[in-house]
């Protein structure tokens, strides 16, 4: 499998995004968390409804690095997530199989569905992807001044180059400090 990479274009975000709306909401909503937490998939999938029910972050201790993690909860994608778990159980696991009672879908199943809407786009999508779209777009947003700080806490990295190569930017980082380069 190729390396992941992040969707770099908003637009196709949410085209993504309504698409998986339309198609199946559990989907969706792990879409959205994905690209609004920079949580790795193992630490969507062990989410219970309790972990996100009226709350306006929550907590995940990170399965990799036990790190804690405390994550503010988009006030949208808190609405969307409040309409998903309507009727669910405090214990029922948020993105839950349907094959398995009250257990997460997996890793392969994750990549699988991926697969197939970055088929249907034409991209390369992996569980991965969702993490570094995370990653790129805060990036572009906050600026590398503000953000790489931020990204580096958030991926456990102890190196600027190794978070800019994360999320797909080091060329253009690279690119802009060599313009202003001068003798």
């Amino acid at each position: 499998m190729a390396a992941a990479n992040p969707i770099r274009n908003k637009q196709l975000i949410y085209e993504i995004a309504g698409y998986l709306k339309k198609q199946n909401e559990r989907d969706y909503i792990l879409f959205m968390l994905g690209i609004y937490s920079g949580l790795r998939i193992s630490d969507i999938l062990k989410l219970k409804v309790s972990d996100v029910r009226e709350c306006d972050y929550f907590i995940v201790t990170e399965q990799k690095t036990g790190n804690i993690r405390k994550i503010i909860i988009n006030p949208e994608l808190q609405q969307e997530i409040e309409k998903y778990i309507k009727g669910m159980e405090d214990e029922d696991c948020l993105i839950r199989s349907r094959e398995k009672y009250n257990r997460p879908i997996s890793r392969q199943r994750v990549n699988q569905i991926l697969e197939e809407v970055g088929d249907k786009y034409k991209v390369r999508l992996s569980a991965h992807s969702l993490r570094k779209t995370f990653g790129y777009h805060f990036y572009v947003q906050y600026g590398e001044r503000h953000a790489l700080p931020v990204l580096m806490k958030i991926y456990g990295h102890s190196r600027e180059m190794h978070t800019l190569l994360y999320i797909g930017v080091e060329q253009e980082y690279m690119d802009k400090i060599l313009k202003k380069f001068r003798f």
